[in-house]
């Protein structure tokens, strides 16, 4: 009995924030290494929490990575995979790679993975969706780097997104987008995600990835700051706490913040319903980036 009453207190818990949240657009960044573990429970813990955001009347869109299964995929191909400042050099051949693991591979598979615990998905193409210009990179030296098939989103397709939000079915979009010059370009998909979020107007944009959220000593999960001023970010920077990979996602969510999200959280996806925790619980998990 004291097991199932525990279970009413956590559904009246989470009462306030369904009655908050529904009919808002949600905009869900999928990545890290989770995203192709060999445990078919994992991928479908985050597919679960999906579900059960289309169930309560949220609008769940979902943005994802898949960096790991682009490197592993070149170097299949004979490729190296080459990085400068975090970004990875993208030739043409690299660009093909990109295209078909990110399009066509990753992205089919999380729309069954959500089809299978009984949701409602629908993959696209990033080219379908994300215009692009290409971006540029600056040495440690200040000499321009030639990046190559690198874009940085400029503009979102929300036609088909808008579609499937009225048909209570859950976009799923990989981080491509069509230059101006009619290529493929890849994409960062945490600035996908962003901009997908101020385009739809979304109420909330939750990064997934396998770090438990903006750490001030990345050796110790301990020292995670749960709460982040967009005030804050750039003394953070310059301390050398926001770094790498957290940068492109700061700047993202403070872009985001500013222009109308209101809240842009952090978190694990190793725990088992991150995103429920973060979004019900009053206590959440992993960092929050608040105005």
């Amino acid at each position: 009995m004291q097991s199932l009453i525990a279970k009413a207190g956590t559904l009246l818990e989470a009462l306030p924030y369904i009655q908050r949240y529904s009919g808002a657009t949600f905009v869900i960044k999928y990545g890290g290494s989770f995203m192709d573990s060999p445990d078919a429970e994992v991928r479908q813990s985050v597919a679960r929490d999906i579900v059960f955001l289309e169930a309560v009347e949220i609008n769940p869109v979902v943005v994802h990575g898949g960096g790991k299964a682009i490197t592993r995929a070149m170097e299949r191909a004979g490729l190296t995979a080459s990085f400068i400042q975090g970004q990875r050099i993208t030739d043409a051949a690299a660009a093909g790679v990109v295209d078909r693991v990110l399009s066509r591979e990753i992205n089919p598979e999380i729309v069954r993975t959500i089809q299978t615990v009984g949701g409602l998905a629908e993959g696209f193409a990033g080219t379908e969706i994300f215009t692009c210009r290409k971006k540029e990179a600056v040495g440690a030296d200040g000499a321009r780097v030639e990046l190559g098939f690198v874009g940085e989103v400029t503009g979102v397709n929300t036609g088909p997104l808008l579609g499937c939000i009225a048909r209570g079915v859950t976009p799923v979009i990989s981080p491509t987008a069509r230059g101006e010059d009619g290529h493929v370009y890849n994409c960062n998909a945490d600035v996908a995600a962003a901009m997908t979020a101020i385009a739809l107007k979304a109420k909330r944009l939750v990064y997934m990835s396998d770090v438990p959220g903006l750490m001030r000593d990345p050796n110790d999960p301990a020292s995670v700051i749960p709460h982040l001023r967009t005030s804050e970010v750039e003394v953070l920077k310059q301390s050398g706490v926001v770094d790498r990979g957290m940068i492109p996602k700061v700047d993202s969510a403070v872009a985001a913040i500013k222009t109308g999200v209101d809240k842009v959280s952090l978190v694990d996806g190793r725990v088992p319903h991150a995103v429920l925790l973060e979004i019900f619980t009053d206590a959440g998990v992993g960092t929050e980036v608040v105005r």
